[in-house]
């Protein structure tokens, strides 16, 4: 489950679109992740999707008439809009929008969101030109000038059978916004945390390349959950597929050099690196100019050279403490060490060598790839935790525990 989730009180509004359907995938998405999600509908939203599909999801009482009582005999609006710690309204139609921006609260949606003090998120939903209509642009600029957040839609297939902008963002989207938004107050709230995630391909010729089996999930863990924990967030990836979070600052990097540029570019003011990225130790001395064709040849033999470890050379500037390249001399360093024998006599060397602040020491190749992980945390003083096998999302949370802690206890 996602941590910054559990337990919160999630209110979701949905109106009158098509991709009311959405908003039940969304719904049953933050109930497994442990959040309690209370839903107020419109009647026209109930012409999409049922009050009884949102109550299965949920299994929480479905408001859908700004006059309902809940089986507590409280007013169902005032009550939810009152313990809601999020109010995402998904899909918000024009009229729902043009709604909320006059302080009308003719439907229990409406009502809700003229109530609550939390903070309210707006997903519309709609066909192009009702979204382009300068009647719904300045609508939505006067919520956002309110404090409203307003999740751009999307281009692309419309119920009309039109292509163009107005589809509802994605679940996946929303959620990632949802996060961000209970998170911005979290215990790395104000840091600049730096990640890096994937594996790095080196170029033997424009078609081939020497790569690793990494994919990126580590890492894209980390920034996710730096992101729902406050943090301002830098994701620099190698090679990988993953969808790109909302909420964090994205750099592409093919190769080993290239995250490393792009990583001493974005360290100076960093407060945390974690290098979770599986980058290539060689690279072909030359990549060839064209394909190169096998011939009549039964081997190839390439001259490799290192690459720049980047680790060590972000650990020597912090010993340093150049101004130019580094102005926290604080900077916490975490690595992994991802092995096939020797797991933890080779991380402890990793460790003393790069001069890290912690090391995650996991094997290899059973966890390129799979969502769950078991590794060993191993900190600068000695200290070793043995951790079970967990999703990649809560081993995320236990070395981001390391990093808050190292930063709050005042040496960051």
């Amino acid at each position: 489950m996602i941590r910054v989730l559990q337990n919160k009180n999630i209110l979701l509004g949905v109106t009158g679109s098509i991709a009311a359907f959405k908003a039940a995938y969304l719904a049953s998405q933050l109930t497994q992740n442990g959040a309690n999600v209370d839903v107020v509908m419109t009647r026209a939203a109930q012409q999409f999707v049922s009050k009884l599909t949102f109550e299965a999801l949920t299994h929480r009482h479905v408001v859908t008439d700004v006059m309902e009582m809940l089986p507590s005999s409280e007013i169902g609006h005032v009550a939810m809009a009152k313990r809601a710690d999020v109010f995402v309204i998904a899909p918000a139609t024009a009229n729902m929008i043009a709604k909320i921006a006059y302080g009308f609260a003719d439907d229990a949606v409406s009502a809700t969101a003229l109530d609550t003090r939390a903070p309210i998120l707006l997903a519309p939903a709609m066909e192009t030109g009702m979204w382009e209509n300068s009647a719904t642009q300045e609508n939505v600029q006067r919520l956002r000038a309110r404090g409203i957040h307003v999740i751009e839609p999307t281009a692309g297939h419309l119920a009309s059978g039109a292509r163009g902008k107005g589809r509802m963002a994605e679940p996946e989207d929303i959620m990632d916004e949802i996060r961000a938004a209970l998170g911005r107050g979290g215990d790395l709230a104000g840091k600049n945390i730096i990640v890096t995630a994937g594996g790095t391909q080196e170029a033997i010729d424009p078609v081939r390349v020497i790569a690793n089996h990494s994919t990126g999930k580590m890492g894209f863990a980390l920034a996710q959950a730096a992101r729902d924990r406050g943090a301002r967030v830098t994701l620099i990836a190698g090679n990988t597929h993953l969808r790109v979070p909302r909420g964090i600052a994205f750099v592409q990097t093919p190769s080993a050099r290239e995250m490393r540029d792009a990583v001493l570019h974005s360290i100076g003011d960093a407060d945390a690196l974690i290098m979770a990225a599986a980058v290539a130790d060689f690279r072909p001395a030359q990549m060839a100019e064209q394909k190169i064709k096998k011939g009549k040849t039964e081997t190839l033999t390439l001259e490799l050279v290192r690459n720049p470890d980047i680790l060590q050379e972000v650990t020597d500037l912090r010993a340093k403490n150049p101004q130019f390249a580094i102005r926290n001399p604080q900077l916490v360093v975490v690595g992994f060490a991802a092995e096939t024998n020797d797991l933890l006599a080779n991380a402890r060397a990793k460790l003393e060598a790069k001069n890290l602040d912690l090391i995650v020491a996991n094997t290899v190749p059973q966890s390129f790839g799979s969502d769950v992980d078991q590794a060993t945390l191993i900190e600068r003083g000695g200290a070793v935790t043995e951790l079970p096998p967990l999703p990649k999302e809560e081993l995320a949370e236990k070395i981001l525990d390391f990093v808050a802690n190292e930063m709050n206890s005042g040496r960051a």
